[in-house]
């Protein structure tokens, strides 16, 4: 029993390789740079736009907080040896509230702004996967790779090809 499973082993090692040959295919394979999808696309184009309208109203408030601030501060540094105690220390506490405000409205900002950027990149990257898989469909693809690709000929490269895709879908023209 033991001689026949190593003549066995023996002739699997030997066929093996020949026999995976045999049914080896030509596979067309693509790949897709997800960074490069994300910052072409027409989607994030409009996105960007979008959240800039929505958020510069509040850049703006907080922009002139900080002249505000930076007024009380100037005001301060030159007058204080002419004020009265009380007044030198209003300012004072006024300017540390105003930072304390000011760095509250910042935060604030920043983690409204990144919730909807996260949201909105979130939407868009259904829309380029949903996209990827209608090109690799399209143009008969086998298999298409993204993130960990360490070097991927033009020849492969589809990412230019979807971002057609997504402009078309999004009522623009493609680029030749």
């Amino acid at each position: 029993m033991k001689i026949i499973s190593t003549y066995l082993i023996t002739a699997l090692l030997i066929i093996g390789p020949t026999a995976t040959a045999v049914y080896a295919e030509d596979y067309k394979i693509g790949a897709v740079n997800a960074v490069r999808l994300l910052e072409q696309s027409p989607q994030a184009e409009k996105m960007r736009a979008q959240i800039e309208t929505e958020f510069s109203p509040r850049d703006r408030e907080l922009v002139l907080a900080q002249k505000k601030l930076k007024e009380q501060q100037d005001r301060l540094a030159k007058d204080a040896a002419i004020m009265s105690e009380s007044e030198r220390k209003k300012l004072e506490r006024d300017i540390i509230n105003a930072r304390r405000d000011l760095k509250r409205s910042q935060d604030e900002f920043r983690e409204d702004l990144t919730f909807r950027r996260n949201e909105e990149i979130a939407k868009i990257q259904k829309e380029i996967v949903e996209g990827i898989q209608a090109v690799a469909k399209e143009n008969n693809y086998d298999v298409v790779l993204s993130e960990g690709i360490i070097y991927a000929s033009s020849k492969i490269d589809m990412t230019k090809l979807v971002i057609d895709y997504l402009k078309k879908k999004n009522g623009m023209a493609t680029t030749e």
